[in-house]
């Protein structure tokens, strides 16, 4: 069990750092609301120097050493055995870098939005900073009854950020949002007090600590562990989102703002797959091998639904929704095919996904910035006025596809590599998810940037059909390239798409240690090992 006491490496001090270090930017940030200028460098400063400390994090990790590393603790309710405790595998450490990245180019993103009235730039980078620290609190935390309490309190300045900074129905998607999460954590919460029952009629005392918990519940009887399966997959897979529970996605994507649908789409429902390799597969694994084939059709229902609505949708906000859902089936799939390559690969995959589709809606938003507008029918030949924006639309919406030399297409092909031998008709069927992200990525792509200039967003900004100017002349005039800003807060997604397409092995290196060991807790079959040498597991430590 976890020492209740324990605070003392190097390592220790820095996970702390990790997770104060933004909230007491947010209680900052919120002092000077006032000043929206100052406001905004602070919050800036606190963001880079957070991702500064989760470099020096990832440097420090020891892929070779304990899963579970730089960790503390300390009694919280001792009564009921429960603890602060904290630690990261390379799993989350992976997924808090991505956070520390994603930050403070959402908040440069966002430098000169305007903003609903009445409402501030300070409070607004105070709820991103707010959410950012109990985000990395999700992650890093090895208490299950911690886990659960930052699970549903996470959704509070994500309800604000949604209600408050968002479109006309801002308040219908943030109450959707909320209610559709903090159900499905309250269904967690029965499972939750189910182990922490069963942890207490084993040992003689209940104890939330996930490394005893993955011990306890891993031999409870199937039925047992089916029904508290349950509990935890329903609400990862509203987080994640799965089909059916997808539906608060697209209305939350859709009237967010733009940096706030970033963090919404490439962190939070990270959440929900990190759920199912941090809890569900170590903690039930009987229950998980029963029950993957109804999770391997939700993640195919969900590849395919989401690339066919993707396909067909008007609006670019919602487009980028319903494109995430079809890549979280991959995710899913890799996870619930039980090999090490595809477990691998969906890992990756949250990763890079969140690198793509989060300089895609940065993208998009810069579109919309320009143009007022969401709809995909008011652009069109807008490469012609913005040839920097329409060349790095270009690149975010081929690594969304997963075209090789992008970082992507490493994780979609460790993915269904890894996932065919244990999964084959599903993998097969979900490949078909590939050729409509081809259709729709391009078809978005042709209708806003290529052609004729078109559409009210761009004819409008040129003065209108009835003027002496002619269109394209006057819609440059009005509708100007990226700036020196925007170029900076996309370059280093730029950079990371190239790089990670070409030499991965940073990302794997860290992340193929934790999941081995989840393989191994999970006393899951291997199936490259098991042909390479007859073994019928994985070699655990």
């Amino acid at each position: 069990m976890t020492n209740p006491t324990s605070v003392s490496s190097a390592g220790s001090w820095l996970l702390a750092a990790l997770l104060l270090l933004p909230l007491l930017g947010a209680v900052v940030v919120v002092a000077l609301r006032g000043n929206d200028g100052t406001a905004k460098a602070a919050a800036l400063g606190f963001s880079v120097v957070e991702f500064v400390l989760g470099l020096v994090a990832w440097f420090r990790f020891e892929p070779s050493g304990a899963r579970l590393q730089q960790s503390f603790s300390f009694d919280w309710i001792p009564s009921f055995g429960v603890h602060i405790s904290f630690a990261v595998d390379g799993i989350a450490l992976v997924m808090i870098a991505v956070i520390g990245l994603l930050v403070p180019l959402v908040i440069g993103a966002g430098w000169a939005d305007k903003l609903p009235e009445g409402r501030s730039k300070g409070g607004f980078f105070a709820l991103i900073l707010l959410e950012q620290a109990l985000t990395v609190g999700v992650f890093a935390a090895t208490d299950v009854f911690l886990f659960y309490v930052l699970f549903e309190i996470m959704l509070i300045p994500m309800y604000f950020l949604i209600g408050s900074y968002g479109g006309q129905r801002r308040q219908y998607a943030a109450v959707k949002f909320f209610l559709y999460s903090f159900l499905g954590g309250l269904i967690m919460l029965a499972s939750v007090i189910g182990c922490y029952v069963m942890a207490g009629n084993e040992l003689g005392k209940g104890t939330f600590d996930w490394a005893t918990l993955v011990q306890v519940v891993h031999d409870a009887p199937l039925s047992t562990q089916i029904w508290l399966f349950f509990g935890f997959f329903i609400a990862f897979a509203v987080k994640a989102p799965l089909v059916p529970l997808h539906t608060w996605l697209p209305d939350a994507t859709a009237e967010a703002p733009i940096g706030v649908a970033v963090l919404l789409v490439g962190i939070l429902d990270k959440v929900g797959t990190f759920g199912f390799l941090r809890y569900l597969l170590p903690m039930f694994p009987d229950a998980s091998r029963k029950l993957a084939p109804l999770v391997l059709v939700l993640a195919v229902a969900g590849i395919i639904y989401g690339a066919m609505l993707a396909t067909g949708q008007r609006d670019m906000k919602r487009f980028l929704a319903y494109v995430s859902i079809a890549h979280f089936g991959f995710i899913a799939l890799g996870i619930f095919a039980f090999s090490s390559q595809s477990l691998t690969g969906s890992v990756t995959y949250m990763v890079n996904h969140s690198i793509a589709t989060g300089m895609l809606i940065l993208v998009v938003g810069m579109v919309i910035a320009r143009g007022g507008s969401t709809r995909v029918a008011d652009y069109g030949g807008m490469a012609k006025l913005t040839p920097v924006l329409a060349a790095l639309f270009l690149i975010a919406g081929l690594s969304s596809l997963s075209l090789p030399g992008t970082s992507s297409f490493v994780s979609e092909f460790l993915v269904l590599v890894g996932s065919f031998p244990n999964a084959p008709v599903y993998t097969i069927i979900g490949t078909v998810g590939m050729i409509f992200a081809a259709l729709y990525v391009l078809w978005l792509y042709q209708r806003v940037m290529q052609g004729p200039l078109r559409g009210n967003a761009l004819v409008g900004a040129a003065g209108g059909p009835g003027t002496m100017v002619d269109p394209e002349v006057g819609a440059k005039r009005a509708i100007g390239d990226l700036s020196g800003r925007e170029k900076l807060v996309l370059a280093p997604l730029v950079l990371l798409i190239v790089g990670l397409g070409i030499f991965p092995k940073p990302v794997l290196d860290i992340v193929t240690p934790a999941v081995n060991a989840t393989m191994c807790q999970a006393a899951l079959v291997d199936p490259v090992q098991a042909v390479q040498s007859g073994e019928r597991q994985l070699q655990c430590r």
